[in-house]
This record gives structure tokens, sequence and C-alpha cells, in this order.
């Protein structure tokens, strides 16, 4: 392989994804994967701190030392850490399962996409059909030596005759080609307005704005871009704005994820020199891949697109726009704007028409953003006197208590463990991974369910939830998630991390080895589920009521739609109410991306609904430090606040009574 190449230069290879690169002596393992286009997972963003990046050196040599995230039986098989290693020699490099990025739930996703997108614009209520981005189509006399005024004052003064547009603004790129586009269609032809205004100011009126015009009538063609700009990944659809309809949609990971898992990581690596432009080049490559994968499945040229919303957390837009995010996790944690003005799409880079504008939803704060407003929006929260907890559950969970009325919100910093992150043998919700988890309360034996009925190969966040709480069910772990060592079965063992339950044997698994679930990844779930019901108590409690107040519960994500909600309820996630009140409406943001494309009404409300929000800095409140001490504990230190979880707890022990089992 390293044949031909000049001193210092080494080929590396890796498998199983085929792909070969000419790498220079010295350079780190996993910049040079990132640079060939082969993700290995790093939740750390290459700080050697988390070991999610544990490669197979199959051939060659690296410079690496053991690290506490490596044990001596790994490192002697030739495992090493590709963020802490540097190439020595040329490489044939082999990335275990449990390190690379599953594509599998990019599948499920789309599915649920293509669901949502049939059955949710319902909740919100009293919005017409009126895009904000419009199409006229209107004849002009030509001039003549009588009349021969100037072409944009003939174009105007015709659309105040023909549709009564009496206050408009003209871009001055339609300007450049209005004599040429005016004399091939004939004097007649297609004008595309777009409903602009200030956004950042408080009274901003909304106003047409002529932002294309093309020859012909071109009515027919009438089409706008939504996406979700998520952590993980970036969802996005193709809106047909003549029928109101979904024409596509399609969902890859964000480029950003191979530079760290989370917002803080990546906020922290926009501080490297370069390193802000290198996480909007990525994203923006994202986004103009899904564009030409939704062009493609409805036969759509991209010339026809005339608008892009754009929604998500608060740093991950500032990313997309290059505005640095610095001072977002720096008290007193603020972000660049809430209300940003449309930008034109292509000088971000995407690839559309210069006619084109972004427009993103606004923002509450640092870690309340545009996907937290959009979810609101589209769920109709802010239209009913109905009492309503939302939350998106997430390294940084968010959440929302008001109705019409009012509404108060917060954003909760749970950690990683819902997303696998923190967790010995935790993945993201792919093929493989446990979901779901039963157990038999006489022999301690597990039954364990996989996302695609396939071999283990680790635990998602929901699996965790439903282990933790049939463990806890059985009196396999107590209220503070230690284990009971007086059971007697051989699936409790002391490992290298504490005391662990073997969920299933190495015999068993996609990976050779047993998959464990150990008291540390016990506590990292109940530090996190600790911190969402702590937000909960905190908000509800700061307006004078109680969880039992809450009439409905809506739960928002991708995350979401794979919880449990009595298992949820079980280790205390979720207040203890009845199961009805609990609904799920899968992608939220994107839900209320959708409809501020079809509807001017709700993108006016838009500014509404993010101002109605009071927000709480959670870091700061003494209030909900005491609250997320109090549920450090299955399912919390008051057992009063859980009775159905007192009765389940009841039930189990009688069973075991009958059965003569002892602990």
């Amino acid at each position: 392989m390293s044949k031909g190449l000049p001193n210092k230069k080494r080929g590396v290879h890796f498998d199983p994804d085929n792909v070969d690169i000419v790498a220079e002596q010295g350079d780190n393992l996993l910049q040079t994967a990132i640079a060939a286009g082969v993700h290995i997972n790093a939740s750390c963003g290459g700080d050697g701190v988390c070991g999610t990046c544990k490669v197979l050196i199959k051939k060659g040599g690296v410079d690496s030392s053991r690290t506490e995230k490596l044990s001596e039986e790994e490192y002697k098989q030739g495992l090493r850490q590709a963020c802490q290693s540097s190439i020595i020699t040329d490489l044939v490099v082999y990335i275990p399962v449990e390190s690379r990025l599953e594509t599998a739930i990019l599948g499920r996703e789309r599915k649920e996409l293509a669901a949502g997108a049939e059955q949710v614009e319902a909740l919100a209520t009293g919005w017409r059909f009126t895009p904000p981005l419009s199409k006229l189509f209107i004849g002009l006399p030509p001039p003549t030596l009588n009349d021969n005024a100037s072409d944009l004052s003939r174009l105007l003064r015709g659309l105040k005759q023909q549709y009564n547009l009496n206050t408009i603004s003209v871009d001055f790129s339609v300007v450049k080609k209005l004599a040429k586009v005016l004399r091939d269609g004939h004097w007649k032809v297609t004008v595309t307005t777009l409903l602009n205004g200030s956004e950042t100011r408080w009274d901003s009126k909304r106003r047409p704005t002529i932002i294309n015009i093309e020859p012909g009538d071109t009515r027919g063609k009438h089409y706008s871009l939504i996406f979700d700009i998520g952590t993980t990944a970036v969802c996005g659809q193709l809106l047909d704005l003549n029928r109101g309809k979904v024409l596509a949609q399609s969902v890859e990971y964000n480029g950003q994820i191979s530079y760290g898992e989370d917002i803080i990581t990546r906020i922290a690596y926009c501080q490297k020199p370069g390193g802000l432009k290198k996480l909007q080049q990525v994203v923006i490559a994202t986004i103009n891949g899904i564009i030409k994968q939704l062009l493609a499945q409805a036969g759509v040229e991209v010339s026809h697109i005339g608008h892009i919303v754009a929604t998500g957390n608060t740093t991950m837009l500032q990313l997309l726009l290059s505005l640095n995010p610095k001072y977002i996790r720096l008290a007193p944690y603020t972000p660049v704007a809430n209300f940003i003005p449309q930008v034109r799409a292509d000088s971000l880079g995407i690839e559309v028409g210069e006619h084109v504008y972004l427009h993103t939803l606004p923002s509450v704060s640092s870690y309340v953003g545009a996907d937290i407003v959009s979810g609101i929006l589209g769920a109709g929260v802010y239209q009913r006197k109905k009492l309503t907890l939302y939350i998106d559950i997430g390294t940084n969970g968010e959440i929302v208590i008001g109705n019409s009325d009012w509404m108060v919100t917060a954003a909760c910093s749970a950690g990683p463990a819902f997303a696998g992150g923190g967790i010995k043998h935790g993945m993201i919700a792919t093929d493989g991974a446990i979901g779901d988890f039963d157990i038999n309360p006489t022999n301690f034996e597990p039954v364990v369910s996989t996302i695609g009925e396939v071999k283990p190969k680790g635990i998602c966040g929901s699996g965790l939830i439903s282990i933790a709480a049939g463990l806890f069910e059985a009196g396999v772990i107590g209220p503070n998630g230690k284990f009971n060592t007086a059971i007697r079965t051989e699936r409790i063992r002391q490992g290298s991390d504490g005391y662990e339950y073997v969920l299933c044997w190495s015999s068993e698994t996609q990976i050779g080895k047993d998959i464990v679930i150990t008291e540390v990844d016990i506590d990292n779930l109940i530090r996190a589920k600790a911190a969402m019901y702590a937000g909960c108590q905190t908000l509800i409690r700061s307006v004078a009521l109680t969880v039992y107040s809450l009439e409905q519960i809506i739960i928002a994500g991708a995350f979401g739609n794979n919880i449990n909600i009595s298992k949820a309820i079980t280790i205390g996630l979720f207040p203890d109410l009845p199961l009805d009140r609990f609904i799920f409406i899968g992608n939220g943001s994107l839900l209320g991306a959708r409809l501020t494309s079809f509807s001017t009404d709700m993108l006016n409300d838009e500014k509404k609904v993010a101002r109605m929000m009071t927000n709480f800095e959670l870091s700061e409140d003494a209030t909900f430090m005491n609250n997320y001490i109090a549920a450090l504990f299955l399912p919390h230190t008051n057992a009063s606040e859980f009775p159905s979880v007192n009765k389940k707890l009841t039930n189990c022990h009688e069973v075991k009574l009958k059965s003569g089992v002892t602990t």
C-alpha cells in the first residue's frame, strides 16, 4: 500500500468501509478518519475522555499508550482510542460495530416523518392555508411612446391594479434581471413574493417583498423546504405550496457528529482555530445532500424552490448561520440573537437559487431554542386553556409548562445517558440496541428485546429506562440504584466498574462480549431522570401549582417515541399521572416549521409563542438543586408522589412471597 509514497507519507485503510487515504506520519488517527469521510464514534469530540472511538489496529503501528478507557486485555488485542493515536506506519484499521455510526435508525426516522406529516397538523387550530411565499401571474401592457414608464413602475402598477398590492418592496436582484425577463416573457410573467419584515422588532409587521420574477406562468411549480437541524440528525421535507402537501422527506446524520455528540463539545470545538467555519461547512454539506435527495424523490427542479424554513436548538442554528456560540455556555448564557433576520440561503453555501431566503424560527434563550418554539406552535399549546407539560428529552432536555394564558420554560442538562452516552454498553437507538427489557421476579432471568430483532450489541436510552425499571420492580436494585448482592443469581457480579448485572452473555451478542448494566450506568440514568423531573417540579411550583394540576403531557422528539411511559414513571422520570394524559407528537420541531410554511397565521404566531415563554435558568436556581437532590432515588425520596409505583412494588413483593423467593 505504501509503494511510491514520499517519505513520511503513510497509507491508511479503513475497514469495513473499504476506504483508503494518504496521511502524514504523526497525524491523529481520528482526524484522518474524518478527512477520509469515515465516521468513528467520538462523543467527546476527540478529547480522550469518553472511550467511544475504539478501533482495532489490524496491521501497522500507532503511537498510543493505554488509557483508562481501554482495559489491559483490549490493549493486548490491538484496540486503541483513535483520538489518542498518532500514525507511525502504514495502517489497516478495523472499526468495531460498537464504534460505528449505524444508518438503520435513519430509516425508522424517515417512516416516522412520513407518518407525522399526515396526522398531527390538526393539533394546532384556526390557521388558514395562506403560505407566506406567493406566486402571482401578471400580464402587462408593453411600453409605448405614450406610456414609457420604467419597467419597475409598470410592474408595480400592474400588481396594484390586479392584486391590490399597494405596499410592496422589491429585492434588488429582481431589478437586475427585470428588463430581460419581462421581454423574454412577452410581458407575461410570474412574480414571487415573500412576506417579510424586521423580525428583530417587537412591533414588526410583515409586508410582501418581490424576491423573484420568471417569464411565463410558473404558478404550478411552487415549492419550499423545511429543516430540523438536530444535534444528531438533520430532517428535511419538500413541501408543495399549492396543495399544502409533503412531497418528500429525508433524514441524515448531522455531519457535525464527528466533532462531538453534544452541543457543549461542539461549542468548545468552535473555539479552536477554524472550528466554527468547519462545523458550519459540515452541516451545510448535510443540508445540501438532503436537498438533492428530496428533489430527486419528487422530480422537482432546484430552480423552483422558493423558500427555506429551518429550526433547531439555539446552538445548532448559530452554527448553521456561522454565529459564534461561545457565550451560550458562559454565564449569564446569552445567545447572539433570539429573533434572527432572514438571510439569503446561497450566502451560507446552501445550493438553491439566489432568490431563496432562509427563515429561522425564534428562540427563547441559550438552551430553549427554536425547536421548542416550533413544537409549542405546532402542538397548539398556546391556543388552549388545558394546562400542558411539553417535554423534549435529550442531552439538553427542554420543558414548557402552560397554556394559552402563560408559559414557563427551562432547559435541564440531563447529560448523554438518554442517548446511550456515559453507559458502558450504551449506543444510539439503532439495530441491535436493547430497547425493551423484562425480568422474571422469581429467578431474576432477563428477557431482552432489540431494535430490528437481531442479536444485541448495546443499550439505547429507552432500553436503559426499561432495564432500570425492571430491575427496581424485581428488587434487584434498591431505590439508591445499588444492586442487592444477597440475591442468588450468577447475573449479579463484581465488574471493573463495581457491581453489574449481565443482560446477555457473550455468545448471545454481536460484539463477542457480555453486555452488562453497571451501578455507574444506573447512577448516570438516575442523575439524568432527576434533572428532568426536578426541572418539571421547579417550573410547576414557580406558578404555585403541583404536578397533579397537569391535564396533558406532550412528549416530543425521536427519543420520546420509543419510551414506555409506565416504565418511565416507575423510575421517576415523568409525574405519576394517568397514562391517557400522555401523547406523543414525534418531531414537533419539524411540525411547527411545516405550519409556518403553510400559513401566514402560524408564521405570525411564532413570535407570540416565543414572547409568551418566561425562561428560568435552572443552573442558577437553588430550588431546582433541592428538587434535583430529592429526585436522586427511584422513583423519588418522597414515595407518596408515585402511588402507582408503590402499588407495583407491593404486587411484585407478593409474587415473590408466593413463589418462596427471599432476597
